[in-house]
């Protein structure tokens, strides 16, 4: 079987490109790692800047995203591409059970939630430590908690934790944020918010719980013992490509470059979503790109 175009990955840009594939008339495979659509939206509890759908959650617009594919007929797969091989102009993508083939394929694979990699954060992973304020932030209320990071994410989840934990600590390993003028002015002040300017976490300590932070002074070394029930980490994000061979060129931190035409280095493979090197990672900018992919593989197949 060879199809159109094959997507890997069934987030938000992934299932948009499905969508699109189909309705272009393209026989069109999602493949996953997941039994569940929707990428990392399933872990937010409410997005409120996809337009039409204020405060949906995560795993709504996941599951009206994926019905529509369903009733487009789009078809899924479970499978880990390990690679894209390029055989006869077509291209084969490899997975630990089966190899599948087609005439073009969308990378969709999204982004993970960057590590601070100190002692403490995976024993204590679910435990207090989090990545998702949106998430996990109901637990912690009238308690103290923390958050790492110094960009637009960090500073929304400071803000949104303050409304209902009793004390909030921001820390950031600069002197200043990153993040939008407005988010800055809201978080300096907020009297709930202390921020910790010029400093790293160099563990996360508890037995069954997070108990504590050790924080160190970048500037003088001193290191102090901060109590807390709770830590949110915010320090960006790592693409999903890792794990994939023959991939198009990549910056330095590994995203997929392609401009809005999601046209990458290599002929017939195309990307979208989190994984493409770009200004703003968000639900609205995954579904245009998955838009625009198919949009390009329309013209490069006429061309062929």
């Amino acid at each position: 079987m060879v199809y159109d175009v094959i997507i890997i990955g069934a987030g938000p840009a992934g299932l948009a490109a499905g969508i699109y594939g189909k309705r272009a008339g393209l026989n069109v495979l999602v493949l996953d790692t997941s039994s569940i659509s929707g990428g990392q939206i399933l872990s937010t509890y409410e997005i409120d800047n996809y337009p039409g759908f204020p405060g949906v959650s995560g795993t709504e617009l996941a599951e009206s995203m994926r019905s529509h594919c369903d009733k487009l007929g789009v078809e899924f797969a479970r499978g880990r591409v390990s690679a894209i091989v390029e055989k006869d102009g077509l291209k084969e993508l490899v997975t630990k059970k089966q190899t599948f083939t087609a005439k073009t394929v969308v990378i969709a694979t999204g982004s993970s939630n960057s590590k601070l990699g100190c002692p403490g954060e995976e024993e204590l992973s679910g435990l207090g430590v989090s990545y998702c304020a949106t998430c996990d932030g109901a637990f912690f209320k009238d308690k103290v908690v923390a958050v790492v990071g110094g960009g637009d994410v960090a500073l929304e989840d400071a803000i949104y934790l303050a409304r209902f934990c009793q004390k909030v600590y921001l820390i950031h390993r600069r002197n200043e944020f990153r993040g939008a003028q407005l988010l800055q002015q809201q978080v300096i002040t907020n009297d709930k918010i202390q921020i910790i300017y010029d400093s790293t976490v160099e563990a996360i300590n508890g037995t069954d719980q997070v108990e504590s932070l050790l924080i160190k002074d970048k500037n003088t070394s001193d290191t102090i013992q901060l109590e807390v029930d709770g830590i949110f980490i915010a320090v960006g994000t790592t693409p999903n490509t890792a794990s994939i061979s023959g991939l198009p060129a990549a910056d330095e931190k590994g995203y997929i470059l392609a401009d809005e035409t999601c046209v990458t280095s290599i002929p017939g493979i195309f990307v979208a979503g989190d994984v493409r090197a770009k200004q703003l990672k968000q639900v609205i900018t995954a579904t245009a790109d998955g838009a625009n992919a198919i949009t390009s593989i329309e013209k490069y197949l006429q061309a062929q």
